[in-house]
């Protein structure tokens, strides 16, 4: 199968590469990618190395504290973070689907309905820091790092992101079961009885049976998922994605029903089994060696960087050296 492989030149947008998978001749398009998409000329990107900050794209972002410090000491410190969270996401127009507050790390899914992401997070974690500090009497970085991103490729991403996010707790050894932790959107998924929140459950509980049924059905693979064999995403960064594939597995006619329904990305993203062709066409040498094949590989590399696998990682997957990998990163398109 020829893709054409699209690489914005600089000033242009560089957070996104574009294939249009319809033609036999590979070529450089030089267009904004929102419009793209919009005209309906393209139907499938990716980020790379920064934030994708756009309306309507479903991420799960994690933030952990500096080194062994904790972010929540006390009840109250938990409340103050989701006070800032509901707050921000009115001010910001963010649509929270779930989190969970850990004592050294944070999970949050949501959606940004206004393309203030990078805003809303900077308000988020930099007034509970100041916050904190202040009470505790400390100085320095309260988190570690930059927030991560990864964005729901499509409705069984999400729904595995959901589960990952409220079994937190049961994979760290706090409590037996998720509806057990105080500090998530759990109850909403699970109670019947769930107070009215600004966080929402509606999209997810729908996409697997309705607020009724959905709440039963969640809380079965809720029991179910947390007996996975799941890596946490700070020590693996592709383990959200070992973890839908598992899923898959143990729901196999909910998984299958997703496949080629991308309404929550609001675009048609690359499918994980196209991805997988993908990697076999590389591994095999069926995608050649000619420039085009460059760009495609170089493109290959960007899907798997935006699932969280690391450089090393990418390499054995693909079958080339941790060289060919950095060269082909940093080798400049040609136009």
């Amino acid at each position: 199968m020829c893709v054409k492989f699209v690489h914005l030149p600089s000033g242009s947008n560089p957070n996104f590469y574009i294939l249009a998978p319809k033609g036999q001749v590979c070529k450089i398009i030089a267009m904004d990618p929102l419009d793209l998409i919009q005209q309906g000329k393209v139907k499938r990107y990716f980020r790379t190395t920064r934030k994708l900050t756009s309306a309507r794209l479903v991420s799960h972002l994690t933030q952990r504290a500096a080194g062994k410090e904790p972010l929540f000491i006390e009840d109250g410190d938990y409340l103050s973070l989701l006070a800032n969270l509901k707050e921000i996401a009115q001010k910001r127009s963010l649509s929270v689907f779930a989190f969970c507050l850990m004592s050294n790390h944070i999970h949050l899914l949501l959606r940004p309905e206004a393309g203030e992401l990078a805003a809303a997070m900077r308000d988020l974690f930099s007034r509970y820091a100041l916050f904190f500090n202040r009470k505790y009497e400390r100085k320095g970085h309260l988190f570690g790092s930059p927030y991560r991103q990864a964005v729901c490729l499509d409705e069984g991403y999400l729904i595995a992101a959901s589960l990952y996010i409220h079994n937190n707790p049961v994979k760290a050894g706090i409590c037996q079961s998720a509806t057990k932790y105080r500090w998530s959107s759990v109850r909403l998924y699970c109670d019947d009885q769930a107070p009215a929140s600004f966080v929402s459950s509606e999209l997810i509980l729908d996409l697997i049976g309705g607020a009724e049924k959905g709440r039963d059905k969640y809380r079965r693979m809720l029991e179910k998922s947390k007996a996975l064999d799941a890596e946490m995403v700070f020590e693996q960064p592709d383990a959200l994605e070992g973890f839908r594939k598992a899923l898959a597995e143990i729901f196999p006619s909910l998984f299958r029903s997703f496949r080629g329904v991308k309404n929550v990305a609001e675009a048609d993203l690359l499918d994980p089994e196209e991805l997988e062709q993908q990697i076999e066409a590389a591994r095999s040498g069926k995608l050649g060696s000619r420039p085009q094949t460059r760009k495609a590989m170089q493109f290959l590399i960007a899907q798997l960087i935006s699932r969280g696998f690391t450089k090393v990682k990418i390499a054995e997957m693909i079958g080339v050296s941790r060289k060919t990998v950095y060269n082909l990163l940093n080798q400049k398109p040609k136009h």
